[in-house]
């Protein structure tokens, strides 16, 4: 015990710690928010019905091209590539390819982006499997009521969705913050950087590791435990 005390906060090195629980922080709140946005236009683009060539479906040679939705193909296409590579690649890439020129932008601004991107891929799938949970006729009843098909789904679809979503939401949140721990690749200092730097210092390992894994399972049970209260809240309102 003392053994871990002296690693930790020694010669002040638990403000490493402290440093990197706020950029931890900070990323993940820009990430989520970026993500969320992303994954609600992922979602009423999966749902969309826009067929452009529908008037063709009356000839059997084009009977698929008639059903063809350019908005859902986009973001089809959009959810495969993001799921399909890994969060680390698309991060590098974001990082010295994409903004490989823009010295300026501030590494955390490039990671929020990468992460976002990347989690709205998640995320849109989730929304959308919300919005088609939702019965077929509330849209029909809504559309009758004079609403638009975006009125309809704005003011009656989408927050049902969303309620509906919530649960694997928080998983996809929760995912989110403790993959922020590669972040240390494009040398932003976040928990898992501020443990390296203590291992570095003092080269050990147990203690610095141990003790940002205890950061993240607090960041993880507190964050749940809160999200867990919205939810139930809204079931309650919801009854």
């Amino acid at each position: 015990m003392v053994n871990f005390l002296e690693v930790i906060f020694g010669d002040g090195r638990w403000l490493y710690l402290w440093h990197g629980l706020e950029v931890t922080l900070v990323l993940t709140v820009l990430s989520l928010l970026l993500g969320t946005a992303i994954g609600v236009i992922i979602a009423l683009l999966r749902t969309s019905d826009v067929r452009p060539f529908k008037s063709l479906g009356r000839y059997s040679w084009a009977k698929g091209l008639s059903r063809w939705n350019p908005l859902a193909w986009l973001g089809k296409v959009y959810v495969d590539i993001i799921r399909g590579t890994p969060l680390l690649v698309q991060l590098l890439i974001m990082y010295y390819v994409v903004f490989g020129s823009y010295q300026f932008m501030p590494k955390i601004f490039v990671a929020a982006i990468a992460f976002g991107i990347n989690s709205g891929a998640y995320i849109g799938e989730i929304i959308r499997g919300g919005i088609e949970s939702v019965d077929k006729g509330q849209m029909e009843a809504a559309r009758s009521l004079g609403f638009s098909r975006w009125q309809a789904m704005r003011l009656v679809i989408l927050p049902q969705a969303l309620k509906n979503s919530l649960p694997a939401l928080i998983s996809e949140f929760i995912a989110l913050l403790k993959e922020t721990s590669v972040v240390g690749w494009i040398g932003l200092n976040d928990i898992m950087r501020g443990a390296d730097n203590i291992r570095f210092q003092t080269a050990t390992a147990f203690q610095s590791l141990f003790a940002a894994a205890v950061m993240y399972l607090a960041l993880t049970a507190i964050f749940t435990r809160v999200m867990t209260r919205v939810e139930r809240r809204l079931k309650d309102g919801s009854e």
